[in-house]
């Protein structure tokens, strides 16, 4: 006794888009924290690293991949590639990230400590939680993967693919955003 597809897509779905708009708040108050924040005496402008623009690139192009999975799901050939490329494509978002870090450091911008300041922790703490949840998105990728390679998704019967490309491509465009905002606030 389950629920008709429809209306089981339709909660799923819906439920999605409520968990990202409180992460998009979540993020919003993150931000805003940021702006007044800079108002401080004791602030400290930085450039972001070159790795953060890097992986800017990954997550876009692994945007564009998983959408091509998706489109060629009639070929189980191609949406297999398609996969596997934007799972490689986010893990190397996940390893720029963590170059970034290092190189945040080797120009003296630490997360905590007697040398770190308000505006670095800030940016460590926005995205280490943007981290988290291209994390979620990576484990989400990987369910899919494994249930594509089991047959499960067809044209008429997508919906956890569906779902994991929308979470996938709203946590790309919140690195878009997060990105835009370091860039013209700092």
């Amino acid at each position: 006794m389950g629920l008709e597809p429809k209306v089981k897509e339709k909660a799923f779905k819906q439920m999605l888009w409520v968990s990202m708009i409180s992460m998009t708040m979540m993020f919003a108050g993150l931000t805003s924290a940021y702006v007044i924040s800079t108002k401080r005496e004791d602030w400290v402008n930085f450039e972001l690293p070159q790795a953060f623009y890097i992986s800017t690139i990954l997550i876009v192009l692994s945007s564009l991949s998983y959408f091509l999975a998706k489109r060629s799901l009639e070929n189980r050939t191609r949406t297999t590639l398609f996969l596997v490329i934007t799972l490689i494509l986010g893990i190397g978002f996940v390893l720029f990230q963590f170059k970034g870090f290092s190189q945040l450091i080797d120009a003296g911008l630490y997360f905590t400590g007697e040398e770190s300041n308000v505006a670095t922790s800030f940016l460590y703490v926005i995205t280490m939680a943007h981290m988290v949840h291209i994390f979620g998105g990576i484990i989400a990728l990987v369910v899919v993967l494994i249930n594509h390679l089991r047959g499960k998704y067809t044209p008429d019967n997508k919906l956890g693919l569906e779902l994991g490309l929308i979470f996938w491509h709203f946590v790309d465009l919140l690195w878009i955003y997060l990105v835009m905002f370091f860039i013209y606030i700092n």
